[in-house]
This record gives C-alpha cells, structure tokens and sequence, in this order.
C-alpha cells in the first residue's frame, strides 16, 4: 500500500526540506560572516593609514586594498549564493546533468546577449588592476577630450560598477564599461589652486607678500600643516584685465584634500587682504573647485 502524501511531505521535510533549510541559512550566515571580515579588514586598512610613514604612499596603498577587499568580498559571496544554489536543485531532485546541455545553449545566447555585461566585467577588472582609482579617490567621469564631467567620491567599486558620491550627496552609479574617462582628483599628490583678482591699481608688490605670509602661517597651523606636502607658493600674476589684475598661489596637498585646503586658504587670503585695505574683485571660480565635495 502506498504511503499517504502526508506521509510522505513530512519525510521529505525532514530529510531534503531540512537540509535546503540549513544550506539557505548557511548561506545567509555566511555572507554576513564574509562582509563583517570585509568591514573589519577595511577599518584596518583605514586605520593603518593613519599612522607611520609617508602619508602619499599610505593613502594610494589604502585605498586600492579598500577596494580589492570589496570587490573580493562581492566574488566569495557570489560565489557561496552560486553553490548554494546548485546543492539546492539537486536536493530538490533536479538532475544537474540534464543541465549541462541548457546551460550551454544559454551560455552561447548569453555570450551575444551581454556582451555589455562582459565589457563591463573586463573594464572592472583593468579598473582594479592598473590601479586607475580606489575607494576614498575622487575623480571626474568626463567624455573623452573633455575636461569637465561629474564629480564625486568613489563610495564603492565592483567587477560591474562604480558608485560615485557628489558634492550635493547624490549617489551615481555607473557601468565600468561605460566610463569613456576618468580624470583622478586625487592620485599621489593634489594641488589647490587659489586665484586672487585685485584692483589694477593695488601695489602687486605689497598684495604678493600678504599672499606670502598666508602661506607661511598656513604651514604652522597644526590643522593645515597636516594637509599640506609643502608651503603654498605664489606663482605671481596669472592675467590682467582693465580694472584688475589676477593672482594665483598654489599649494601641493594631500590626495583629495585639496579642495578643503583650498576653501580654508581663501579665507585666510580674503581676510589678510581685507584687513589691509585690499578690495578683492569679483572673479570666476575654478570648475574644478566648484565642483569639489565638502
């Protein structure tokens, strides 16, 4: 006599049902386990990097283990969800034989079907590899031969994507393969750029060493001093027009950190100016700059 199909539910239950419940569990558990040793080797990284040696060299070596780890992370749990799966089928009695030829039809349609996909896939890949950019970098997407283009901090990098945060907080993701170029804000070494227009009629002489003597203070704040790689230095008129004349001063900064440094000399710079009887006159401020994060 045949058993009952209660029967036989609550010995599958028990055998196959049991152990698809634990390998799905297993598997749950076993990605949070593998990103909580992503996170916990990330703040390592992070905070070695703030500590002995070259600050340069810590900071391009920091964010490009920051991002192998992410990536690292995103093919193991990948790769836990793919078994999981397979062993889930064949408790489910699926032959995983009678899948091969299937499989290798979608294969061939996959192939001519996401070709992006691939493209994207093998752009991560040489993203990562020739170290192009890190997490913590911040860089510019622009079309290529052009020198403007979105602007934001990379937040995140997979074998697929890139995930940029902007100045405004806006979260843009983006295809690897999509990226025609990248312009690196902050590889090795940044430079702020701080342009000063005067009235024409200002003494450049005296306006020059104002500029001077803001660098050299700006070299003894303990805030600043950390930021900077050497003291500002005034490059001397950039331009002059009818009613005024243009002053740039320079300073090498830490990656990334050029647009605080820069923001925090300007204010220094205008009040100097200021409390010497120098009017500053209105001028365009740097793309670049405009477009810097917070």
């Amino acid at each position: 006599m045949a058993s009952p199909p209660l029967d036989d539910l609550s010995r599958w239950a028990r055998g196959s049902g049991l152990q698809i419940v634990l390998l799905v569990t297993g598997a749950s558990l076993g990605a949070r386990f593998i990103t909580w040793v992503r996170d916990r080797l990330t703040a390592r990284i992070d905070a070695s990097a703030g500590s002995g040696g070259d600050a340069v060299v810590r900071s391009e070596e920091a964010k490009h283990r920051h991002a192998v780890a992410q990536v690292v992370t995103w093919l193991v749990i990948v790769l836990v969800y793919s078994v999981t799966g397979l062993l889930v089928l064949q408790r489910l009695g699926v032959p995983l034989t009678s899948l091969v030829a299937p499989a290798t039809v979608a294969g061939v349609a996959l192939g001519f079907g996401a070709q992006r996909l691939v493209q994207d896939f093998l752009a991560g890949f040489f993203i990562l590899a020739e170290r192009q950019y890190g997490y913590g970098d911040v860089i510019q997407i622009a079309p290529i031969g052009q020198t403007s283009g979105v602007t934001g901090t990379v937040e995140d990098i997979t074998l697929r994507s890139t995930t940029l945060r902007m100045a405004g907080g806006e979260v843009l993701m983006i295809a690897n393969g999509q990226i025609p170029q990248v312009i690196n804000l902050s590889r090795d070494w940044a430079r702020a750029v701080i342009d000063v227009a005067v009235p024409a009629d200002s003494d450049i002489a005296a306006v020059t060493e104002v500029l001077r003597t803001v660098g050299n203070e700006a070299l003894t704040d303990p805030r600043l001093k950390a930021l900077l790689l050497d003291a500002p230095t005034v490059m001397g008129v950039e331009t002059i027009d009818v009613d005024s004349v243009k002053l740039r001063m320079v300073a090498r900064t830490l990656p990334g950190r050029q647009f605080e440094v820069a923001r925090e000399l300007r204010t220094r710079v205008a009040m100097a100016l200021h409390s010497r009887g120098v009017n500053i006159e209105a001028t365009a401020v740097d793309q670049t700059e405009a477009q810097g994060p917070s």
